[in-house]
């Protein structure tokens, strides 16, 4: 199917409602075709001419709901819009959770369905070019100890398979919790330096007076305490990898002698005047803006520039499309182990609270959150109220913030009045994205980092009040 082909099939079994559908596609410039039974569509649908479907669910042979879970189980390569009566919203979410990409309340206005099917034509667009991308990549390469394969973590992969074959120093960034010491093990793990030692060192952790002594090592009696010679990090790595995670905590005396190692690749123990030869490759991470700390006198600019030969960024959570329900899975089988519980799977509404939420703490969070789940509910499914995190992922102000004491702010050209219900303000924020986005929820719920199906059953509860 080439990317010029804009062909959409209608199915709708109502004759006057299917030809004026058809009359405002081929007017925006599609290429249209009308069939009014679900086995007619699928047989349609089977031969790989159509891009996208508007499909009723209210079909004479067999419901829409059947076409729909035949298409995502055939993998036939269609971006599906459902077409449902006003009374029957959930039931359009219960299809958006089985694969379709929005859907269009009847009756429906000529803007909003030649809107959402022009999104829909886009969107498959991108859709395979995605697919295309991981399908490559899986046949090359593996996801390096990662669980996930959206856009962002391939690049990562991607920037692995490069680095790993150099021996210049890397310095990975990403907040805390994104994986860095998994991303620093994968490098050294897919590098030729594999059968020798990857030593990983936290910065952070280690007291001022004794990191030098654990990066070079000591003779015995060069400081109090010191009972015998040791070796230290870079020595142990000889040959391998040496980690240094939150490199911008080190000591900014300390800074100048990891540089005249790095330009020398000798070490010199503390208490000794002998410096030793070593092979070591440097990899460095930190969750805080190195640049930023160079420009502040907190890290030396030299070394920065010594360190920072290929950069790695790790993306948060929130910005890896569906990776979170992956991951969560892959943290439910193995913590449901360790637990001796049953607990197999999340519900589709737990799977919306993960989605939905933007996981400051990221990875790390998550696992907390699974194993808080497994280890104090029983059963075969988590549910969403077994998930202690907000479903929004959005606090209401407390009494004495900042936020609460003024009771209108603007945010973005729109003005919240902050003395209602945290309720009427989440409302106002969802329905102005709505409307920024042209009444496309799926683009509002990217905007706001919200699943579609959380804004949709915001919706339903709104139009009930």
């Amino acid at each position: 199917m080439s990317n010029e082909n804009n062909n959409v099939l209608i199915v709708e079994d109502s004759g006057s409602i299917a030809v004026v559908y058809e009359s405002w596609l081929k007017k925006a410039g599609f290429s249209a075709q009308v069939v009014d039974t679900g086995e007619q569509a699928l047989e349609h649908i089977r031969t790989g001419a159509f891009r996208v479907v508007l499909l009723d669910l209210q079909l004479p042979d067999i419901s829409g709901l059947d076409v729909l879970d035949a298409i995502v189980a055939e993998e036939l390569g269609v971006t599906v819009v459902v077409v449902t009566a006003s009374g029957s919203i959930m039931t359009a979410v219960d299809a958006m959770r089985r694969g379709a990409y929005d859907f269009v309340v009847k009756p429906a206005a000529e803007e909003r369905l030649v809107t959402t099917t022009r999104n829909a034509m886009e969107r498959e667009v991108l859709q395979k070019a995605v697919s295309q991308i991981r399908s490559d990549y899986a046949k090359k390469g593996g996801t390096h100890g990662f669980v996930g394969n959206s856009l962002p973590m391939i690049a990562v992969y991607k920037t692995i398979d490069a680095v790993s074959q150099s021996n210049a120093s890397v310095f990975i960034t990403g907040e805390s919790g994104t994986g860095k010491e998994v991303c620093a093990a994968a490098i050294h793990n897919a590098s030729p330096r594999r059968k020798s030692r990857f030593v990983a060192l936290n910065c952070a952790a280690i007291p001022k007076d004794l990191i030098e002594s654990e990066i070079f090592g000591h003779l015995k009696g060069a400081f109090t305490g010191a009972t015998s010679d040791r070796d230290g990090a870079a020595l142990a790595a000889d040959g391998g990898t040496l980690f240094l995670d939150e490199i911008c905590e080190m000591d900014i005396a300390l800074q100048s002698k990891l540089l005249r190692f790095l330009q020398t690749g000798t070490v010199q123990k503390v208490g000794s005047d002998k410096s030793t030869k070593v092979d070591v490759r440097i990899v460095c991470a930190t969750n805080r803006d190195p640049v930023r700390e160079v420009e502040e006198g907190r890290f030396r600019e030299d070394l920065f520039y010594r360190l920072h030969v290929v950069p790695v960024s790790l993306p948060p959570l929130r910005e890896r499309d569906g990776d979170v329900v992956d991951i969560a899975r892959s943290f439910l089988k193995e913590i449901a182990a360790e637990e001796g519980k049953s607990f197999g799977d999340f519900a589709p509404e737990a799977e919306d609270v993960l989605l939905s939420y933007r996981w400051p703490g990221n990875v790390r969070e998550l696992q907390n959150v699974i194993r808080n789940a497994v280890i104090l509910n029983e059963g075969d499914t988590i549910g969403p109220d077994m998930l202690s995190v907000s479903g929004t992922g959005i606090v209401a102000p407390r009494p004495g913030d900042t936020q609460a004491k003024s009771p209108v702010v603007e945010v973005d050209q729109i003005v919240l009045n902050l003395a209602q219900p945290f309720a009427k303000i989440e409302r106002e924020i969802i329905e102005a994205a709505i409307a920024h986005c042209n009444n496309s929820i799926p683009k509002a719920s990217q905007m706001l980092d919200l699943s579609p199906s959380t804004i949709y059953r915001k919706k339903e509860s709104w139009e009930q009040e």
